[in-house]
């Protein structure tokens, strides 16, 4: 078992940063890829970004490319997600999530935590 916390969001104003923390705990693993979603009121599911042990990024979503940076720092068992440039619509409930890195399924998510962006 592994359990993550989110933490960072909050409300900022459009142009702003903010930076998201995911703390791993528990069955921690180097193996695991640890991913961010987030979710819009209303809207499905977006997957923004991944981050492997040996620092392997992905970005899936063209809207964040050159804003959004994921990064970890495995001393601390943290994943950082550096947002800039926000703006309104990434407004949304961002979860951060892991999986194995022998599956593409996200077994194990964090509770979320809300970034609202005013215009």
């Amino acid at each position: 078992q592994v359990q993550l916390v989110e933490s960072g969001g909050g409300l900022v104003q459009a142009g702003g940063s903010l930076r998201l923390s995911c703390a791993a705990s528990g069955r921690t693993s180097s193996s695991y890829v640890i991913g961010w979603f987030r979710q819009a009121l209303g809207k499905e599911r977006e997957f923004v970004a991944s981050i492997s042990y040996r620092d392997t990024r992905t970005y899936p979503i063209d809207s964040v490319k050159g804003r959004f940076t994921i990064s970890r720092d495995n001393a601390k068992n943290t994943v950082y997600l550096q947002m800039n440039s926000l703006k309104p619509e990434d407004t949304a409930v961002y979860y951060c999530a892991a999986r194995g890195t022998s599956t593409a399924t996200y077994d194990y998510w964090g509770q979320g935590t809300q970034v609202t962006v005013s215009s």
